[in-house]
């Protein structure tokens, strides 16, 4: 396979994307290792990455795949892999089921619950794909996607639910929610036009905008019961100031009758958000 194929595999999935989730899985991860007191294990560490990449790469290829036909009627996403044919739709549809085969096999060798949870996580995770198509609440359904990731890491070493990280799964859930609707902001005409559904859609920007806020809300506050319940010192605090920081500053950025910094408040202040926050969470559980 060429440097140039991988290159476009790559960007079928915006693999730069898994900045958002990946951060919060190793949150969950090291809550397994230093709050419930497992030992710490590289190889597990690998498996809960791999599955992080085999089960987002399968996600965001099939939502490509079904969405082709769309995105090659809007200016916005015409250029796409898919559409602009660089890639082929069996190639993606492929690319969707080894991805999706290889995130089953490897939840195999890390426990038997991951294992028989992971036709689950994957009906989540694809299903979202559908759900513009029938209701404006398709971002909370991106959000259970996204929040997987802090309680499945936990489940990957302890074998069983606790309180923070189902917490910390329910701030991501927030979050993602919140941007994606920031993000939906730029196709709220041609949603309309296709009969697709979306929060931007059915509240206008203004109301699309307050939703995401008060979604973002509920993020900052459950960022602060965590470190409360958690006992977490200073250092945790530090992540979660930089945390609640951008997604105040997100809201700054977009406004109903501006959207040209839509891209910078989705990926450049959330990346800063999630890379921080767990940076910070991570030391401060460690040391």
């Amino acid at each position: 396979m060429s440097t140039t194929t991988i290159r476009n595999y790559l960007s079928l999935v915006k693999f730069s994307h898994t900045i958002f989730a990946m951060p919060f899985a190793m949150i969950g991860f090291f809550m397994a290792v230093s709050l419930a007191g497992h030992a710490f294990d590289w190889t597990k560490l690998l498996l809960v990455v791999l599955c992080m990449v085999f089960a987002r790469s399968a996600a965001m290829a099939f939502n490509r795949w079904l969405d082709a036909d769309f995105d090659k009627k809007n200016p916005r996403t015409a250029q796409r892999e898919i559409p602009a044919g660089i890639i082929s739709s069996g190639n993606a549809l492929y690319f969707v089921i080894g991805n999706a085969l290889l995130f089953m096999a490897t939840t195999w060798f890390i426990n038997p619950l991951c294992f028989f949870l992971s036709p689950v996580a994957l009906l989540v995770v694809l299903g979202y794909s559908y759900t513009k198509r029938f209701t404006a609440l398709c971002h909370l359904v991106l959000g259970v996607g996204l929040s997987l990731a802090p309680v499945g890491a936990y489940l990957a070493v302890t074998g069983q639910f606790a309180l923070l990280p189902v917490l910390l799964s329910v701030m991501v859930l927030c979050w993602v929610s919140g941007f994606d609707i920031i993000y939906a902001l730029q196709d709220e005409e041609f949603d309309k036009s296709q009969q697709l559904h979306s929060i931007p859609a059915w509240l206008g920007k203004a109301g699309g905008l307050r939703f995401s806020e008060g979604l973002h809300l509920a993020a900052a506050v459950l960022a602060v019961t965590i470190g409360l319940l958690g006992a977490f010192h200073w250092l945790y605090w530090i992540g979660a100031g930089v945390f609640i920081l951008m997604l105040f500053m997100q809201h700054r950025l977009v406004k109903p009758t501006d959207l040209s910094r839509v891209n910078l408040a989705f990926m450049t202040t959330n990346g800063v958000a999630s890379v921080v926050y767990a940076l910070f969470a991570i030391a401060d559980m460690l040391f």
